[in-house]
């Protein structure tokens, strides 16, 4: 870990763990400047922007396939299919756009192509080329990573200037792929979600499979997932800052079985639930978003709070509240579908409480286990002959077992995957381990004998989270 002397207050670069611990498997050179920090360079090559091209890519596809379906439900005249799908094929376009511009501050700019390229819907393409030109031109020079202590020199006129620009580059390719992260969480649970809803129910009332309309459904899937995975990602790199976050390829692997599964899962169940009682889903669908929408907000006033004022400096308590409920709102939609993997502080700057409550995780894999059952009994009841040549017990078993699998992926993930599980004051094992032991130590009392000093303990276990992270520096 990097430290300060205790007379310098300067904030240093995150922090960097060795490769075994599994959180960095970067080159590390340390040597100890004259105010005393510690000094990491990462002599690796600049990251190239995936992520950009992936969600772009996404984007694109979507966009095209919908607007395609969009034409054949116009030949066809099935005027509500078609009113719905350009609903769900404009809303996360829209919102993409307006969120690339304010990241970037281009109203402030002289931009207008940018600008035009933005109203016409086109604005990811534009960015995910100027991300592109930003990583071929900072990748001509191999340059050593430069530290925030190295910037703060190079803005004091020391340094060469070509290193001075290679952090320039490296700051806006960085921030190229953090709007594009923001927009993937978007285009996933304002757009997707509801589209692939819609058009599986489509397919199940007009009993045949169209072929567009199952590329649809196929892209809009690999959307949700991707960006469940980046909504996973940034709260984990939100939540320890002070690090570098550096994921094993199981870890992905994990995450992609577990996010697959619960989304599939649990789109399916509302969907059956909606052809067998369609009025009773929109009551469901209102209530989810309802709860999530208004739970921060709850939390906000019971602590008696006050608003953050790091939003934007420019904006008024109005604007601010506006921005606020729109975050809100896209934390409740992420929440109606799958575990949003983070709790909103809207006191604090960054707007997500950065503690891990296993509390708040238990209760919402619970209660969304206990929903789904209901919403998968309740349609087997009230089915349509439609599956009449569909064994519904099995279905709904297999269903029952694809979220009990999601779960427990969820749970290996946090075991063995999480790059800071050894951060963790409890863990998986633990939490069941402490189950077991309270059991044990109910019987043992009720024996006669002596229960088993757990303080001494958790001692030991915040010890060793001591010699690991000195060892780790």
């Amino acid at each position: 870990l990097l430290s300060l002397n205790e007379h310098n207050d300067s904030k240093t670069d995150k922090s960097l763990f060795s490769q075994d611990r599994e959180i960095s498997d970067l080159e590390q050179c340390s040597s100890v400047a004259e105010n005393g920090v510690m000094l990491v360079v990462n002599h690796s090559r600049v990251r190239p922007p995936f992520g950009v091209l992936l969600a772009t890519a996404l984007y694109c596809a979507e966009f095209v396939t919908a607007a395609v379906l969009c034409s054949m439900y116009h030949n066809t005249e099935d005027v509500i299919w078609m009113s719905l799908t350009i609903v769900f094929m404009l809303m996360p376009a829209v919102l993409i756009q307006l969120t690339l511009t304010f990241i970037h501050r281009d109203l402030g700019r002289d931009r207008p192509l940018v600008l035009l390229l933005h109203l016409l819907l086109l604005g990811p393409i534009i960015r995910c080329f100027e991300a592109l030109v930003i990583y071929f031109k900072a990748g001509k020079n191999e340059e050593p990573y430069v530290t925030i202590s190295r910037k703060i020199t190079l803005k004091k006129g020391q340094g060469t200037q070509m290193e001075w620009e290679i952090g320039q580059k490296e700051r806006m390719l960085a921030t190229h792929m953090n709007a594009f992260k923001r927009t993937a969480v978007i285009q996933a649970f304002l757009g997707s979600t509801p589209q692939l809803t819609l058009q599986l129910y489509a397919t199940i009332q007009e009993k045949y499979i169209l072929p567009t309309r199952t590329v649809l459904m196929v892209i809009t899937l690999i959307s949700i997932t991707y960006g469940a995975l980046v909504c996973t990602v940034l709260a984990i790199q939100i939540r320890y800052d002070d690090y570098k976050v550096r994921l094993h390829p199981r870890a992905y692997l994990c995450m992609i079985v577990w996010r697959g599964l619960e989304i599939a899962t649990r789109i399916t169940a509302l969907v059956l639930f909606s052809t067998a009682l369609t009025y009773w889903t929109i009551l469901v669908a209102v209530a989810n978003l309802l709860f999530f929408f208004f739970l921060p907000w709850v939390e906000f006033w019971a602590r008696k709070g006050s608003l953050t004022q790091n939003v934007e400096k420019n904006f008024s308590k109005l604007g601010t509240t506006v921005v606020l409920c729109m975050f809100t709102l896209l934390y409740a939609c992420i929440n109606i579908f799958c575990w949003s993997a983070v709790q909103l502080d809207l006191t604090h700057q960054e707007l997500i409480e950065r503690k891990q409550r296993w509390g708040h995780l238990a209760m919402y894999y619970c209660g969304r286990f206990v929903e789904n059952f209901l919403l998968i009994t309740l349609w087997y009841f009230f089915k349509s002959d439609f599956y009449e040549y569909v064994c519904a017990p099995l279905l709904v078993v297999q269903l029952l077992i694809c979220y009990s699998l999601a779960v427990l992926f969820m749970l290996l993930f946090y075991q063995f995957c999480h790059p800071f599980r050894r951060l963790f004051k409890y863990n998986v094992h633990d939490c069941l381990h402490c189950a077991c032991c309270h059991k044990r130590r109910a019987t043992m009392v009720l024996g006669g004998s002596q229960p088993p000093d757990l303080t001494s303990q958790l001692a030991e276990r915040e010890t060793d989270i001591v010699e690991d992270l000195m060892e780790a520096a």
